[in-house]
This record gives structure tokens, C-alpha cells and sequence, in this order.
């Protein structure tokens, strides 16, 4: 016969404490919707695996003790589905390393703030990069009059990229800051909030990025992009020149 202690060791341990923990997450904690034909008050697997950013199937396991792997990243999102990513009190060396990088480089938070860049960034976004306090690279790319301009062939990337950053947040968008933002950006555009309609996902973060600048011409890229392994909602992304 298993003894109680052996039943709820490892696996199985965490198993029994995410189900705990599940039971006594209410929808409307999360901002989702609540009905009163629910049978539970907490959340249904499905829903936690959702907002957790994995698989139905694979956080079911979890909760049933079996033997799967499951990254701390991974665990910390499952066992607080409202944490939203730090925007605020970012590592210094993160920020720096941006200006160590000899390409056009920058770092980028959840809802693609633009918190770093380098000089040679801001050359390539000259008329918008260093003139706005804040600067976020989709309201760029969907409101600025630069950017149809700059990006070649910007309808095709407009929409790769709105199909990117639905792909790349999908586990976030239970958070009340990334719902006010996609309420803003599907308000104000209607470009976007076309896009967004499709529901289109491409977890694409490198390929070629071309440009047409006003002083330089023609310029392709190859981007690059990194995530630090301790602030994982963040990327750092570089261009790097092509001939």
C-alpha cells in the first residue's frame, strides 16, 4: 500500500497543490467572464492552460502528478496567472547591453515599448526614434506617417507583424495591461483591428526586414532576436545588415 507522504511527493506533490491553487482562482480574479450555470468557482484546467501559455493536455498531466518537464518560466505563470511582466526596474546590464551592440538594436517589453536603443537604431528610425518620450513599435508601424514610408512593402509586413505579436503575447492577454492596449490599438487603427480580427498567429521573430530609407536607400536585414533568460517577457532585437 502507498503511504499518503509517498502518494504526494514530487509529481504528484505539485500536481495536488496546482489543483488547490486552481480551484481557488475565480474567473473575474483574471478578468475573465463568470456565469452562474458554472459548476465550480475556480477556474477550469482549460482556462488556466490558456492564460499559462501551454496546452490543455499537457497542464492536465501536470495536475495528475505524471512525469513531464515544466520550466520554472513556465511554473511561475501557471501558479500566478495574474502576474504581468515587470515593465519597470528592468536590469541595468540588459538596458546597457543594447548600446554595446555595433547594429541597429533594441529592446522591447510586452506590449513592444521600445525601453533601449542604440544609435545606429535611431539612425534607421530617423523622424521618429529619440523624438518621442515613450516610443512603441506598433503604434509606429499603424500610426505614424514614417512608417509606410520606411518599411517596404508595409502592408504585407503590417499584417505579419500584427499576426507576430498575437502569437508572442497569446499568454498575456488576460491581463488588464495588455487589454487596455489591444482595446487602444484596435480602436485607433482600423488596419490592426482588421488584423487582429483574423486571429492570425506567426511565431516568427527573425527572416528579412527591408527598408526604404530617405538618405540611405534600399537597406535589408536579417533580425535576431533574444530573450534574457531572467526577463523573458522582454526581447532584444537586432538587424543585422544583409548586402
Amino acid at each position: 500500500m502507498t503511504s499518503t507522504s509517498e502518494a504526494l511527493s514530487g509529481p504528484k506533490a505539485l500536481g495536488a497543490f496546482l489543483r488547490a491553487h486552481r480551484e481557488r482562482i475565480t474567473p473575474e480574479m483574471i478578468g475573465l467572464p463568470s456565469s452562474p450555470r458554472r459548476r465550480t468557482s475556480g477556474l477550469r484546467r482549460e482556462e488556466l492552460a490558456q492564460i499559462s501559455g501551454i496546452s490543455a493536455t499537457w497542464y492536465t498531466w501536470i495536475e495528475q502528478g505524471r512525469e513531464v518537464s515544466i520550466s520554472p518560466h513556465t511554473l511561475a505563470r501557471v501558479a500566478d496567472p495574474q502576474q504581468t511582466p515587470q515593465q519597470d526596474g528592468v536590469n541595468q546590464l540588459i538596458l546597457h547591453s543594447v548600446q554595446a551592440v555595433t547594429v541597429p538594436c533594441y529592446l522591447l517589453d510586452i506590449t513592444w515599448n521600445m525601453l533601449a536603443w542604440n544609435a545606429q537604431a535611431e539612425a534607421l528610425f530617423a523622424g521618429w526614434l529619440g523624438e518621442e518620450a515613450q516610443p512603441n513599435l506598433l503604434h509606429f508601424m499603424f500610426f505614424h506617417p514614417l512608417a509606410k514610408t520606411l518599411v517596404d512593402d508595409w502592408p504585407d509586413r503590417a499584417r505579419r507583424v500584427v499576426a507576430e505579436f498575437r502569437a508572442e503575447t497569446s499568454h498575456h492577454q488576460s491581463s488588464e495591461t495588455m487589454r487596455a492596449f489591444v482595446r487602444q490599438m484596435t480602436h485607433h487603427s482600423e488596419d490592426f483591428n482588421h488584423w487582429w480580427q483574423q486571429h492570425d498567429v506567426m511565431a516568427r521573430a527573425g527572416g528579412e526586414r527591408r527598408f526604404r530609407h530617405a538618405e540611405q536607400g534600399q537597406m535589408r536585414y536579417q533580425q535576431l532576436t533574444l530573450h534574457p533568460a531572467e526577463s523573458s517577457a522582454l526581447k532584444l532585437v537586432m538587424l543585422m545588415p544583409l548586402p
